[in-house]
């Protein structure tokens, strides 16, 4: 009965826990059956969909109205997937809209994303979420993953980049709760997590300046989009 009454107690303290199904999906496998695709050699090869999914980050928008497309982490990862596949033919498809929330996202999720067949599926749309809160943020995020999981795609989340006006050295501030909400995620559904937000943080925890990886208040430059990239790739060598 004590055991019993301890296991509900844990349920109520962490609800969260009951739903994780196991650990994220593991960088240095997650992704081998996309891997060992890009390697082939034509006529052998095919086409590789990457779709990236989110608001202006991923959009490539630096400082508003200026979109440095070929700047941005969609295309440097394109940049160093062609180093490292040479004979490799990769589709970069963007689907992301400027100022858009993961609500909307998901609207238009099957219509405008799914359709493009993607291999991998990047979701970036945590910066804007804080507009319609954790709650509203965690069932668009649970509809795309869930529908894409149904097409048996690969996926991989991203926590924030950084938006100057928050304050890192809160620890309960908007974009680490976002960033611990989408880890849970990864976690629960066993897909993968690329932890922006932790990669700044630790730069800023080691005295570096985020304005040094900025081009405005809340958009990476090159620099920054570069820390994303990097690990994105963590996927894909």
């Amino acid at each position: 009965m004590s055991q019993l009454i301890l296991i509900i107690t844990w349920l109520v303290i962490d609800p969260f826990s009951y739903m994780v199904r196991g650990e994220g999906a593991s960088p240095a496998s997650y992704l081998n059956e996309v891997k060992e695709e890009l390697k082939k050699e034509w006529p052998k090869n095919r086409t590789i969909n990457l779709v990236f999914h989110g608001h202006s980050v991923p959009a490539g928008y630096f400082k508003t109205p200026v979109v440095n497309t070929l700047e941005a982490y969609p295309y440097q990862v394109l940049k160093q997937l062609k180093a490292e596949y040479p004979h490799a033919v990769v589709n970069i498809i963007n689907t992301s809209i400027g100022g858009e929330d993961s609500k909307k996202g998901a609207a238009r999720f099957e219509t405008e994303v799914l359709v493009h067949r993607p291999d991998v599926l990047f979701i970036d749309y945590a910066l804007n979420d804080r507009r319609i809160g954790l709650a509203e943020a965690e069932k668009s995020w649970r509809e795309m993953i869930g529908k894409a999981l149904q097409k048996s795609v690969k996926i991989i989340l991203l926590t924030p980049s950084p938006d100057q006006r928050v304050n890192l050295e809160d620890s309960k501030n908007e974009l680490e709760a976002h960033s611990l909400q989408i880890r849970r995620l990864a976690e629960e559904f066993g897909v993968g997590l690329v932890d922006s937000y932790a990669v700044f943080l630790e730069k800023h925890k080691t005295g570096e300046k985020i304005s040094t990886y900025m081009s405005q208040v809340n958009h990476p430059n090159e620099k920054g989009h570069q820390l994303i990239a990097n690990e994105i790739m963590k996927y894909l060598r």
